[in-house]
């Protein structure tokens, strides 16, 4: 039988439209806050990358504006809510620091990535609604900061959270490859192709797409994978496998280089880099390795 993945967020979406759920939230002993600058997650190093969570016993928790809390779920059976705060305050315990989700992601336990990569999406897309899009008057968080309302009371336009369907696929010919790699990617890494999907266009014809265009190779009928959210800035990566005749190569010039490579090599050759571990693309050559 197969299962639903668990997911290490509860998000009770039912909550959101709770009145005064900030206050049961900072009369909840239990409830704990991800403290977030910019894009940037407060966390400690030692003894492992993990979450700086405060809670309600934090001063400072008290005195920050209600409009900067938003609701994320229960994580770990604890209420769990994020604290964008604003530019001009500091909120720095000890043996704590601030720092971007990328390196984080191979260090952090995985439920604890998942929850950060969840909260960066939602900072980022506060940080680009910040006015409405129809008129550009301010907007304000409701729903427990999962929506963003245009105060002109003529418009009042809801603003939801957003995201960029990609795809990306691994594209084989028995015991090969067809890896590409960017200008700047470290030395020696080469990777699955990618690309955005376009309106009016299907997953399945935009990884024929991305693939022909990038490389000139053309392929059979893709075959979905699974998925990854990545928020870097706000993207959902679909991932799919593809078969192709090894053949020529034809560069549009997006990618530095592309190449076939056969699987002992991509296996054993110390001189290619491979994706990191936590990346789907990763995980595509992974599960190509073991067939």
């Amino acid at each position: 039988m197969i299962t639903a993945p668990v997911p290490s967020v509860l998000r009770h979406a039912d909550l959101r439209l709770q009145d005064g759920w900030v206050g049961v939230a900072r009369a909840d002993p239990g409830t704990r806050y991800v403290i977030c600058k910019g894009t940037a997650h407060l966390v400690r190093r030692e003894p492992t990358a993990s979450i700086a969570f405060l809670g309600n016993d934090d001063e400072a928790i008290g005195a920050i504006d209600a409009s900067r809390f938003i609701l994320l779920g229960w994580f770990r059976g604890e209420r769990c809510v994020l604290v964008d705060l604003p530019p001009d305050l500091s909120l720095t315990p000890q043996d704590a620091e601030y720092e971007e989700l990328r390196p984080l992601l191979p260090l952090q336990a995985a439920d604890e990535a998942q929850l950060l990569t969840y909260a960066r999406a939602l900072l980022v897309w506060r940080s680009r609604q910040r006015h409405c899009g129809v008129c550009g008057a301010p907007t304000v968080p409701r729903n427990a900061g999962h929506m963003l309302l245009c105060t002109n009371e003529a418009c009042q336009t809801q603003f939801f959270p957003r995201i960029d369907p990609a795809v990306i696929v691994l594209v084989t010919d028995g015991s090969q490859a067809l890896l590409g790699r960017q200008a700047s990617w470290p030395p020696g890494r080469y990777s699955a192709l990618a690309g955005f999907v376009e309106p009016g266009e299907s997953l399945e014809e935009a990884v024929a797409r991305e693939v022909e265009e990038e490389t000139g190779v053309h392929i059979g009928p893709p075959r979905y994978f699974a998925s990854q959210p990545w928020p870097f800035p706000a993207s959902l990566m679909l991932g799919f496998h593809a078969h192709a005749r090894v053949g020529p190569i034809r560069l549009d010039g997006e990618l530095e280089d592309a190449r076939w490579f056969e699987r002992r090599e991509l296996q054993a050759s110390p001189g290619i880099l491979l994706p990191p571990a936590h990346t789907i693309a990763r995980r595509l050559l992974e599960a190509w390795f073991d067939t």
